[in-house]
């Protein structure tokens, strides 16, 4: 199976502002978490979450006959989301260049709610936390030293393959899940958007 990165289309936020302001704006999947969304999203976005998308993408494809544009925070998640939707068939879909760091940078609108880490900044926590105390545990216990070096090493695997096991893990955590993505609900509002 070949990939089609070289078909992925970025949408500059700016460009994308401009559509949406004109009435034209194409349908927005935000593939966040919950949590996430609810702290700052694009107005008019729909909230599906990655792992919600690739469970129920063929059914949002038949409710998605216009141009689409995937969100996430930094455009990594949104990429994952394009190669799953374009597998499923779905023409027509779009990254936003840089995610919400760049939406928000840009200075376009968002709407806003409770504020929460994000996902990477957590993960910096965590990562470091357990390297920082297995480095100075590691001066007493011979070999604690090593649960650092495994964290490293994921960390670098995650780099590489641009996925993070433990980020997938820390947005279980009912602090990042937010309210449940009904699928319904989402399918739905696709449907009944004029």
């Amino acid at each position: 199976m070949t990939t089609d990165t070289a078909q992925t289309a970025a949408f500059a936020p700016a460009a994308l502002q401009h559509l949406i302001s004109n009435g034209d704006g194409p349908r927005l999947l935000d593939v966040r978490t919950p949590g996430e969304f609810q702290t700052s999203h694009i107005p008019g976005a729909y909230n599906v979450p990655l792992d919600t998308l690739r469970e129920h993408r063929s059914e949002l494809r038949r409710h998605l006959d216009e141009d689409v544009v995937l969100i996430c925070r930094s455009g990594a998640r949104a990429s994952q989301a394009e190669q799953a939707l374009a597998e499923a068939g779905l023409p027509n879909l779009r990254v936003l260049d840089g995610g919400m760091m760049a939406w928000e940078a840009s200075g376009a609108p968002v709407n806003r709610g409770a504020q929460r880490w994000e996902l990477e900044r957590q993960v910096r926590l965590i990562a470091g936390s357990i390297v920082l105390v297995s480095g100075v545990v590691g001066f007493f216990v011979p070999g604690v030293h090593l649960v650092g070096t495994a964290i490293g090493a994921g960390l670098t695997f995650a780099a590489l393959s641009n996925t993070c096991a433990m980020g997938m893990m820390l947005s279980k955590l009912p602090y990042n899940r937010g309210p449940r993505t009904d699928i319904r609900t989402v399918v739905a509002s696709l449907r009944d958007r004029s």
